[in-house]
């Protein structure tokens, strides 16, 4: 009904994405509602932005957590439902009383309640990769039988969704473009990064974002995620997808016609500008972003990505290539070498050796259903942790 109040469910509601989808619906009291939040662990944060928001339900993932928050809801004096564990996720972004759906579970965590979104047939903002890195062609499908409107939130997909026809008519285009910041480490050659610490690693220069989202940007997997998904989001083949870095990121990427003409989405590195265009399409509402000085900025410059130095990007294309489960191993192998780098127990060039032993140790098969890919997901990270443990750090 024109002029209601959207419902939203903010799935990963404490992390960077999550925060700032806040300050935009905050922003808009009168078009937008916080109706359900969720975290994985962090039962303070939640409760503190149960607080300020009174929104419907409350989830943590952590069932260990669930007499904390329930406590500490009712302490607050608050009628928030307490839930908690993977179930209550699914079962919130799949309950008719939420409009909206916004993704931002980081990691394969996120899957089934996007998954669970999109079968019910809803707006889906995606900000969870793994969604359509490990199931994109289970999502998309889902998508389609079910009437469900995916709205990509990462930056340079929801500027390639800017950009691209509305019709969906595709057959014009030549390449996507996805821009690249370059992350902390651009121009850096291979042996000095032998020696690279976490703290430096989510140093990012441009933006701010999780400890494994920062990990991914530094090793170029980010973008290599970013390839997949665009893959999949747009039904655009591999080889018609390109990487460029451009550090300044303002331009968040670009869509290359037949005819020569070349559009791009500009705007300063903050995530409320896509989340805002998210919520709000097809219009479009005040974000808090600063508008764009282009006088201030001088300069827009390109590099080529560097793919010896940042083999990770190229492994993601490899996959993408291979098809089928090959991408969930990677993604799989990729989370299980961050998370031991993170850790302090492999050093930063050891992530993409541990992603391509592991791909290596599969055959790609053909994506079956979820639990089929659940399945190979487990394995995968099985072997990734083996390879881990004989590349472990003395």
């Amino acid at each position: 009904m024109a002029g209601s109040i959207k419902n939203i469910a903010l799935l990963g509601a404490t992390g960077s994405i999550g925060l700032s989808t806040l300050d935009v619906i905050a922003r808009h009291p009168d078009k937008y509602r916080a109706a359900a939040l969720s975290a994985n662990s962090k039962v303070d944060d939640l409760l503190n932005l149960c607080a300020r928001f009174k929104p419907d339900v409350a989830v943590i993932s952590d069932p260990d957590a669930y007499s904390a928050l329930r406590d500490g809801l009712k302490n607050l004096g608050l009628a928030t439902r307490p839930m908690s564990g993977a179930e209550a996720l699914n079962e919130v972004a799949a309950a008719p009383q939420f409009d909206t759906v916004l993704a931002a579970i980081v990691g394969a965590a996120g899957m089934r309640s996007t998954l669970a979104a999109a079968a019910s047939g809803k707006r889906l903002l995606l900000a969870n990769k793994e969604s359509v890195v490990v199931a994109g062609e289970i999502l998309m499908r889902t998508a389609r039988e079910n009437g469900a409107e995916i709205l990509p939130i990462d930056s340079e997909h929801n500027a390639i969704y800017q950009c691209l026809p509305s019709d969906g008519n595709h057959k014009a285009v030549r390449r996507l473009l996805l821009t690249a910041s370059g992350g902390p480490f651009r121009g850096r050659s291979r042996e000095s990064l032998a020696s690279i610490t976490p703290q430096q690693a989510c140093a990012h220069p441009n933006w701010v974002m999780g400890r494994k989202i920062s990990v991914d940007s530094a090793t170029l997997m980010n973008k290599g995620l970013e390839v997949i998904e665009a893959h999949h989001l747009f039904n655009i083949d591999a080889e018609k997808i390109e990487v460029v870095v451009h550090p300044q990121s303002i331009i968040h990427s670009l869509v290359d016609y037949v005819d020569g003409s070349v559009l791009a989405q500009l705007g300063n590195p903050d995530m409320r500008t896509a989340i805002a265009y998210g919520l709000a399409w097809p219009e479009r509402v005040d974000s808090g972003v600063a508008p764009l000085d282009l006088i201030a900025l001088s300069r827009f410059d390109f590099e080529k990505a560097d793919t010896e130095v940042f083999p990770c990007l190229a492994l993601a294309f490899h996959a993408l290539k291979l098809g089928g489960t090959a991408p969930t191993i990677m993604n799989a192998a990729n989370e299980i070498a961050v998370e031991a780098f993170l850790n302090e127990k492999l050093s930063f060039l050891d992530i993409a050796n541990v992603i391509e032993a592991t791909l290596s140790s599969f055959s790609a098969e053909p994506v079956r259903d979820l639990d089929v890919l659940m399945a190979v997901d487990n394995q995968a990270r099985i072997k990734a942790q083996e390879f881990v443990n004989k590349m472990v750090k003395l």
